[in-house]
């Protein structure tokens, strides 16, 4: 698939010896990595030892080296997960830009609102109950 210039989701970040590619994606992709919780405890190993290995991550996971591979292939596509290269290591490191994003977007947004709701629902519950 060929992109014109405006229509090319990918972008590259020099960073050192690396260039980063970020892709600019929608929140579904985000979703859709975090939906796996094989993927989520990946993300979890990243955010307690960032910056790990395959192998390394093979070892703190009871999953195969193909599996962690595929896994890790969607949260990088999701721009969760991003790549480094210390010489021939292969370093995979968590990104929190889109988590972030999604509790701007999601989380901080309703969780604003809970006390209005709550008594929203309160005030709705109030009048369905049946006056005795």
């Amino acid at each position: 698939m060929r992109f014109g210039p405006r229509q090319n989701p990918w972008t590259s970040r020099r960073v050192g010896h690396a260039t980063i590619w970020l892709h600019i994606l929608s929140m579904d992709e985000v979703f859709k990595a975090l939906a796996g919780p094989s993927r989520r405890r990946l993300l979890d190993e990243l955010h307690s030892n960032n910056g790990q290995t395959l192998g390394e991550l093979c070892r703190h996971l009871d999953m195969s080296r193909q599996a962690v591979t595929k896994h890790l292939r969607l949260l990088e596509r999701a721009n969760l997960v991003v790549i480094l290269w210390r010489g021939r290591e292969k370093l995979h490191y968590l990104n929190p830009v889109p988590l972030n994003q999604v509790t701007e977007r999601w989380i901080d947004k309703h969780q604003r609102r809970i006390p209005l709701a709550l008594s929203e629902l309160e005030r709705g519950l109030e009048k369905t109950q049946p006056r005795e």
